[in-house]
């Protein structure tokens, strides 16, 4: 395998890693509103992901971060491309942040209904811009070559150096069916992560609602999943051509058919940390069935010519082993760490005077 490659497969380990840990914090703002009926109730929703949240978007700083060092052009053209849609991704993260912040500073009954709804209505726009602008991704993006300019010292004329790609459209032409499909697929991955979550952290009537939202997320996904295939058979019929050629492309939805089946006999049979365990197992069957259909592009284009692979839109190898020596260095230390906060903060949530 070139470093290239083993950069795009840990990348793609980063977003994977993201999409199971935020993914249920995310989810349970999406559906805190409907599960928890009290100031009591949604206090134990915000308890439950306290913890940890602000640790779970971690992955998706160092996720970007390493994307920006090893595939630069992508990077650029990503966050030039969808620089609306990445503003209102940001707008939501914050207001969510905040929500939590806040919503605990005043015991006035309209204010934490506020704050209340800003946390789920945020929440949920995250996580469905997420999925919009994976759907377009793997949809394959209208690129267009433009050139780079750069003036030479002591130069009266700016001279050619590079050429790069960017995105030829507005916010409106990410919003197609199949990106819109996506979106509602990975919002029912995050209910599905986040109500499992909560069905493990807390009792009683809460509970009990959260498992019905469990079994909501998962029918929403598969819905989903099935309406987003029929979709690209049509009009993004790229994402099928790896499956083609190798039986081992078949792996992710396998993974992700074996955990469904597992994870709903678990809801039924209230083993509640194997349906969380096996809700985790999807979203990483899910990621790993996303990277297969991408594979080797980053971000495809219309014109296949124009498409950012990870052989034309990579850094240097230096600057690819330094970053590689660098992760296998850092990485263990970073599960070792997240391991410790969830090992730290197990059990069921406790309402006390230090809680949200």
């Amino acid at each position: 395998m070139t470093l290239q490659t083993v950069w795009f497969f840990l990348i793609g380990a980063l977003f994977a890693g993201y999409a199971v840990l935020d993914g249920f914090d995310l989810g349970a703002g999406a559906v805190h509103l409907f599960v928890a009926r009290n100031d009591l109730e949604r206090r134990s929703v915000l308890n439950a992901i306290g913890p940890v949240w602000d640790g779970n978007e971690v992955w998706l700083i160092t996720a970007g971060g390493a994307l920006f060092a090893a595939f630069p052009l992508v990077y650029a053209t990503v966050f030039s491309g969808f620089y609306l849609a990445m503003l209102l991704v940001l707008a939501a993260l914050i207001v969510r942040a905040v929500s939590i912040e806040f919503r605990s500073k005043e015991a006035n009954r309209l204010w934490r209904s506020a704050w209340d709804v800003a946390f789920g209505v945020s929440s949920a726009l995250a996580v469905v811009l997420f999925g919009v602008a994976l759907g377009n991704i793997l949809r394959g993006l209208p690129l267009d070559t433009v050139q780079g300019i750069s003036l030479n010292p002591g130069a009266s004329i700016p001279t050619t150096y590079a050429s790069t790609s960017a995105y030829q459209g507005g916010l409106i032409g990410l919003l197609n069916p199949f990106s819109l499909t996506i979106g509602v697929l990975t919002l029912g991955l995050a209910v599905q992560q986040g109500s499992a979550w909560l069905v493990l952290k807390t009792v009683g009537a809460l509970q009990d609602r959260a498992r019905r939202a469990e079994l909501i997320g998962v029918i929403v996904v598969v819905a989903a999943w099935i309406g987003a295939t029929g979709i690209a058979a049509v009009d993004a019929k790229r994402v099928f051509d790896n499956f083609t050629r190798t039986p081992i492309a078949w792996v992710g939805p396998i993974i992700v058919v074996q955990s469904f089946v597992f994870m709903i006999q678990g809801i039924y049979k209230r083993r509640d940390g194997r349906a969380f365990a096996f809700s985790c197992l999807a979203i990483l069957g899910l990621a790993i069935t996303a990277g297969t259909a991408l594979y080797p592009n980053l971000v495809p284009a219309f014109d296949t010519a124009r498409s950012l692979t990870v052989d034309n839109a990579h850094s240097s190898d230096l600057s690819l082993t330094v970053m590689l020596a660098v992760a296998l260095l850092g990485m263990p230390i970073v599960l070792a760490y997240t391991s410790y906060i969830y090992w730290k903060f197990k059990g069921k949530v406790r309402m006390d005077e230090v809680g949200y």
